[in-house]
C-alpha cells in the first residue's frame, strides 16, 4: 500500500457522498486525520483480526471484503465500490476487523483515522445519521445475502443476483459482471455451477452472454423462472 497525495484531501472528501454536506472547516478538521493510499490489483489491505486504524472510503477501484475457510476458499461478503465505506463497525465497537479486505482492481482509498472520525461524528448529527443509514443498509444487504444462500437453489441465487442489479424499472439491460470466481463466492456456489446456470439461462432465452457482458432480455420473465 503506497501513500499518495495527488490531490488535497479536503477536496477528495468533499466529493464523497458521505461528506458532501460538511462545511469547509469540518472537512479541514477531518482531513487532518485522513490519509490517501493506492493499492494494486489483488493487494491485501488488511486481514481478519487486525486492529482497526479507522474507516476506509473508496475513491476509485473496488475492494473485496471476505472470509477465508480452513480449506482456503474465500467467501465474499461484500464488494465495495467508489463512494462506499467500510471498517466503521470495528471502529465503533473497538473490535478487530471481522473480515479481510483485498483490492480486486487498482484502487485509491482514504483512511479516516479513528480520532478524526470520532470528533467529526460528535460535532455533526447529519454525518452520524448518514453513517448509521449506510451501516443499516449494509446489514439488510447481508441478511438478504444470507437468505439467498440458505433458502434459494443455485438457479434462484443466480437469477436473484442478475435481477437485483437492474437499473430502476428496467426490463432489458446490460451488466458487466465481476469474475465468475468472485460471483460464485458471493452466492456460495462452485464456479462450475455458476457457469452451468448461466449457460442454462442463456439457452432458455433469458439472457445473452459475451464474455463478462450479460444482457438480461426480459427481467420479468427471469423473475418468473425463480418460481
Amino acid at each position: 500500500m503506497i501513500q499518495i497525495t495527488a490531490h488535497p484531501i479536503p477536496v477528495i472528501l468533499s466529493r464523497q457522498p458521505l461528506f458532501r454536506d460538511m462545511s469547509d472547516a469540518e472537512l479541514d478538521e477531518l482531513s487532518s486525520g485522513t490519509r490517501e493510499f493506492r493499492l494494486a490489483k489483488n493487494e491485501l489491505l488488511f486481514s481478519k483480526g487486525h486492529v482497526p486504524e479507522g474507516m476506509y472510503v473508496i475513491v476509485m477501484g473496488q475492494i473485496k471484503l471476505f472470509l477465508s475457510s480452513p480449506q482456503g476458499a474465500d467467501k465474499t461478503i461484500h464488494l465495495a465500490a467508489p463512494g462506499d465505506t467500510f471498517g466503521e463497525e470495528s471502529v465503533f465497537a473497538n473490535q478487530p476487523y471481522p473480515v479481510s479486505a483485498q483490492a480486486t482492481k487498482d484502487s485509491i482509498l482514504l483512511l479516516v483515522g479513528r480520532p478524526a472520525l470520532s470528533r467529526a461524528l460528535e460535532g455533526n448529527g447529519c454525518l452520524c445519521h448518514a453513517l448509521m443509514t449506510r451501516m443499516a443498509t449494509r446489514l439488510y444487504d447481508l441478511f438478504d445475502q444470507m437468505e439467498t444462500c440458505v433458502q434459494f437453489s443455485s438457479l434462484q441465487r443466480v437469477i436473484h443476483y442478475l435481477t437485483q442489479r437492474a437499473p430502476t424499472d428496467a426490463d432489458h439491460y446490460d451488466l458487466l459482471l465481476d469474475t465468475k470466481q468472485t460471483i460464485a463466492s458471493q452466492l456460495n456456489l462452485a464456479p462450475e455451477t455458476l457457469s452451468r446456470v448461466l449457460s442454462q439461462l442463456s439457452r432458455g432465452g433469458y439472457i445473452q452472454m459475451k464474455g463478462r457482458n450479460v444482457t438480461v432480455l426480459k427481467r420479468h420473465q427471469l423473475l418468473q423462472a425463480m418460481h
